[in-house]
């Protein structure tokens, strides 16, 4: 069995989930937000965004993780935020010893729907289906991460 870790980066939200591969099948370990309030000063909002990450890094010990690359069309102001996060996400999971996939939205998209230009929606039921999931993964962001881990697996299949 190999696990691997999806990560929808962001400093308010970030989305996790951990999708395990037996054999052909993939299921589900477990999916979360580590969020932040906006009160909260900036440097300490990173630290709880790190420290949070290691805890499910510790908890599931997966073989392989995959971030979303940043992709930023229409609101600009918060790419830095996001960066930010991202960063302290990929040095926690390089420190972890993680093999780290980057993948673009679009890339996850077509993984798990087919569709490069997926809606929120489709993207929830199409990693409800192939996990075999009784409801909608919720909230987005951790909906997101699932994808990602998905599109993961299938390139930890390919090599």
């Amino acid at each position: 069995m190999t696990r691997i870790i999806g990560i929808d980066p962001g400093l308010a939200s970030t989305g996790w989930g951990v999708v395990e591969r037996k054999g052909s099948r993939l299921r589900c370990a477990a999916y979360g937000c580590i969020t932040t309030d906006k009160s909260i000063p900036h440097g300490e909002r990173l630290l709880r965004i790190y420290s949070g990450i290691q805890e499910v890094l510790a908890r599931y010990e997966p073989a392989a993780a995959a971030i979303e690359k940043l992709y930023f069309a229409r609101n600009i102001s918060s790419a830095m935020p996001v960066g930010e996060a991202r960063g302290v996400l990929t040095l926690a999971l390089v420190q972890a010893g993680l093999c780290v996939y980057e993948l673009s939205p679009d890339e996850i998209k077509t993984a798990v729907t087919g569709v490069a230009r997926a809606d929120k929606k489709q993207v929830q039921e199409m990693t409800r289906l192939i996990l075999g999931l009784t409801d909608l993964p919720r909230p987005d962001h951790a909906a997101d991460a699932l994808a990602a881990a998905i599109c993961a697996v299938n390139k930890t299949i390919a090599r």
